[in-house]
């Protein structure tokens, strides 16, 4: 089974969750052509992860947001690593919590991704830079 690899920047996106599914499946070309076979998505930051969820209804992004704040507070008096900024700590916890890297099946060429599913990105900072992603598909 052939391996495809690429490496993508994506642009810059605000605090919060966005749906990427779009721009992982434009970034390998190869999927097209693959039967079956396997596409992993890894984030190569400590500071922002991946998840699969809905993808229909743009409050549910807006829900994780809320949750994950709340869940994982700003300025929490016993965080010692505080130096690059309140956001920064929280970031790195709900990357733990979350994950840095999906997996999804490839069936006929496309992802094999359940109706109401896509890739997030979730950005826990407030102010990043493009994220570092590597798109790694194996196949027939």
């Amino acid at each position: 089974m052939p391996f495809y690899q690429k490496e993508i920047t994506l642009p810059a996106y605000s605090r919060g969750f966005h749906l990427i599914t779009e721009i992982v499946e434009r970034a390998v070309p190869e999927l097209l052509n693959c039967r079956v076979g396997l596409l992993h998505v890894f984030i190569k930051h400590t500071s922002a992860s991946l998840t699969i969820n809905e993808n229909a209804d743009p409050t549910v992004r807006y829900d994780f947001e809320s949750h994950f704040n709340k869940y994982i507070p700003e300025n929490a008096p016993y965080y010692q690593h505080d130096y690059e900024g309140s956001d920064d700590m929280p970031a790195h916890l709900k990357t733990a919590t979350l994950g840095t890297s999906v997996s999804i099946p490839v069936s006929n060429g496309q992802l094999n991704l359940g109706i109401w599913q896509g890739v997030y990105l979730g950005e826990h900072r407030n102010h990043a830079s493009g994220r570092q992603l590597v798109i790694t598909l194996q196949g027939e």
